[in-house]
Order: structure tokens, then C-alpha cells, then sequence
């Protein structure tokens, strides 16, 4: 979908009177995204799933990234405190259960949100994952909210070709071989073709959930 197109789109589901908002992890490939939202003059809130496990360096580029482009930014943060999210031997879920550690930490946390708004854009795209391959552009989430996949034809490409476009900067960490940047302890350096090697490596896990629970097939 190319940038007119989704602008368009953008304008009719303002014009529909929907409540629209827009998740970002803040990733430099989200940057594209953010900015197209950004220069819409439709009323789009940048939702950012805060699990309290990011890189300080990610928390530092949201800021700059919503200074930049006077984004509304709203902190989604876990309904389950820290404390709470240990196993019976003392362990953080994330080393224990790595699934329930991102339901508490990100489904869980957004899915109050689904039910507050209309639409849900999500900055995903085909080439990231066999899961997001098989995605449509349109996709009913749950509480009647419908997913927008602006990006999911884009290539890695394209987002490179924009933000050397319009000059926009790159997440602080991938000058030091992040490929795919998420919680602290669920990311690698690994930079293989698939960027998204590094997440949870050594698991067979690809998703955090937000695109396998929150979506309907």
C-alpha cells in the first residue's frame, strides 16, 4: 500500500467518526509509519507497550521520536506488577515461561485498550515472519476492533528508502548489531537475513502474542 493510499485510508475511518490508534515498539523500521501518521491531520494515538524490560536506549528514541514528530504517546504499561511475575522457584517468567511473560507484560496490557477504540493500525509486514506472511491488511481483532496492516506489503527496502527520504534517524542500538529490538532480556545481536533472529533466540517463538491472540483469522 503506498503512502496515498494510506492516507486515504486514514481520512475515511476519521471520516467514519473511529476512534483510531497506532501501537509502536519504536524500532527503526516503525519510524516510516509514525512519521505517514504524523502528516495525516487525522487523530491517531501512538500507543507504546511498556513492559519495564526495555533497553534505556529504546525509552531515550521514543522521546526523541515523539518530540520530533509531536506524536501523542500513551504508556501502556502491565496490569500485573514485577513482583508478581515470578515462578515458584523465584524466577522472572521470562527465563521460566517466555509466553506468559509477554501475555502479562503486552497482551494482557493492551487488551483494555481494544476495547476503548475502533481501529488498531500495526506497522507489520510480510517479509518479518512466517506468522505476519500469512496476514491480510484488514483483520478483525477482538472487542469488535478492526486491525489496519498499512506497511504489511512494504519491504525492508522501502523503509530503508523512506527515512533516507525524509532523514529520519535510526534506533541507537542497531549501529551495535540489533537487528530486531524488543525487551532486554528476549534480545540478541544475531543479525541474520531474517531480522528477526535475535528475539528470543534459541526458543522456538517468533511472536509475542499481540499478533496471534489479538488478531481473528
Amino acid at each position: 500500500m503506498n503512502v496515498s493510499k494510506i492516507q486515504q485510508k486514514l481520512t475515511r475511518f476519521s471520516a467514519q467518526n473511529k476512534k483510531i490508534f497506532v501501537t509502536s515498539s519504536f524500532q527503526t523500521h516503525s519510524i516510516p509509519l509514525l512519521h505517514i501518521i504524523s502528516t495525516s491531520n487525522v487523530a491517531i494515538d501512538v500507543l507504546f507497550i511498556n513492559t519495564g524490560f526495555h533497553f534505556p536506549k529504546t525509552i531515550m528514541f521514543k522521546n526523541q521520536i515523539s518530540k520530533l514528530l509531536s506524536l501523542r504517546v500513551i504508556d501502556v504499561n502491565p496490569l500485573v506488577s514485577k513482583h508478581h511475575q515470578k515462578d515458584e522457584d523465584g524466577l522472572f517468567y521470562y527465563v521460566s515461561d517466555s509466553d506468559y511473560c509477554c501475555y502479562l507484560n503486552k497482551t494482557q496490557a493492551l487488551e483494555n485498550y481494544l476495547k476503548k477504540y475502533d481501529v488498531w493500525i500495526s506497522g507489520v509486514r510480510a517479509d518479518q515472519s512466517t506468522v505476519r506472511k500469512k496476514m491480510k491488511t484488514l483483520q478483525d481483532a477482538p472487542f469488535n476492533t478492526l486491525r489496519f496492516h498499512p506497511m504489511l506489503d512494504w519491504s525492508a527496502k522501502q523503509i530503508l528508502d523512506y527515512r533516507k527520504k525524509y532523514k529520519l534517524p535510526e534506533h541507537p542500538l542497531d549501529k551495535e548489531g540489533y537487528s530486531s529490538i524488543g525487551c532486554v532480556p528476549c534480545t540478541g545481536k544475531i543479525n541474520f537475513e531474517n531480522n528477526r533472529t535475535g528475539r528470543w533466540f534459541g526458543q522456538n517463538k517468533t511472536e509475542c502474542g499481540l499478533h496471534t491472540r489479538l488478531i481473528k483469522s
